[in-house]
């Protein structure tokens, strides 16, 4: 009886899930390069490289999605100043 209790727990599927994993040297170069190919604070750098310590796949969803968000905010800005470049030629 102990030994189908023992079973059924690890057929369930919370302990199917994939465990955290720590970054590989040769992932942590990878993380680096991503994150170096744009200028991002320093903060944002060592938080991703922290993250990596622990969990490989959570720092490199960090490092996308901050550089998502700064690609966005680029793109933003941008057409702010289109905008007022336009308003500025007509007056």
């Amino acid at each position: 009886m102990s030994l189908a209790l023992i079973e059924d727990m690890f057929n369930e599927p919370e302990w199917s899930e994939e465990s955290a994993l720590p970054a590989t040297d040769s992932e942590l170069l990878i993380l680096s390069e991503k994150l170096l190919e744009f200028e991002i604070p320093t903060k944002v750098f060592f938080q991703a490289i922290a993250i990596a310590a622990y969990d490989c796949a959570s720092a490199f969803r960090y490092a996308d999605n901050y550089l998502t968000t700064l690609k966005n905010k680029n793109k933003h800005t941008a057409l702010l100043m289109l905008e007022y470049a336009s308003n500025f030629e007509n007056n």
